[in-house]
């Protein structure tokens, strides 16, 4: 029986556009991430290089850029969080049925225009829902490291036969798989969150 249930973010709640940053990228010049670029998007995904930092790396490999034009370009992916997501979450942490927690791999960049896109009463009226709230730039790790899983695991003294782990990316569910927890690898576009019970009504 599950008895805790790890969220992802992007494409779980909140609205995803994923060929938007490539999309602008593009107009700026920049079509292919070479192996030192992605090297410096994980590390700044892990918070291991600061915003600045980041940006300016980009800014030095593109001059004919703006720095302004980057970080849009990188926010460019992030949409909206429908309202029957919000409230299926905050109904979900009033019952109190089930331990909840949020597991994102989410920069810097992106949780500051969310945060001023909601406005902070809106995101923090989603954040109060989870008993924890993990993303990637603040723990220092990543999906689909298993370490990571092992981390909410532990520091939470989750078992893993009775945790589900809803996430849009099959290479992240299927990393969790290998420890043992349940997943839900969720199709967005043909699968909402908020059909969790129903979904996965054999877990339940």
């Amino acid at each position: 029986m599950i008895k805790n249930i790890i969220f992802d973010y992007g494409d779980i709640f909140i609205n995803l556009d994923k060929p938007a940053t490539a999309r602008e990228l593009h107009k700026l010049g920049i079509d292919d991430f070479t192996p030192e670029m992605v090297a410096k998007n994980q590390a700044y995904e892990k918070g291991l290089i600061s915003t600045e930092s980041f940006v300016d790396f980009y800014h030095q490999e593109f001059p004919n850029t703006t720095k302004k034009a980057l970080i849009d370009a990188w926010n460019a992916i992030l949409l909206d969080c429908p309202k029957h997501r919000l409230d299926f979450i905050k109904q979900l942490a009033k019952d109190k049925k089930y331990r909840l927690f949020l597991l994102s791999n989410t920069n810097d960049l992106h949780i500051s225009w969310i945060q001023k896109d909601w406005g902070m009463e809106l995101y923090d009226d989603f954040k109060v829902n989870f008993e924890q709230f993990y993303l990637s730039h603040e723990i220092h790790m990543r999906k689909p490291d298993t370490n990571i899983y092992e981390f909410v695991l532990q520091e939470n003294n989750l078992k893993a036969a009775e945790t589900l782990f809803i996430d849009d990316t099959a290479e992240n569910t299927d990393a969790a798989k290998t420890l043992g927890i349940h997943v839900w690898n969720l199709m967005p576009g043909k699968e909402d969150v908020v059909d969790l019970f129903t979904h996965k009504k054999e877990l339940f």
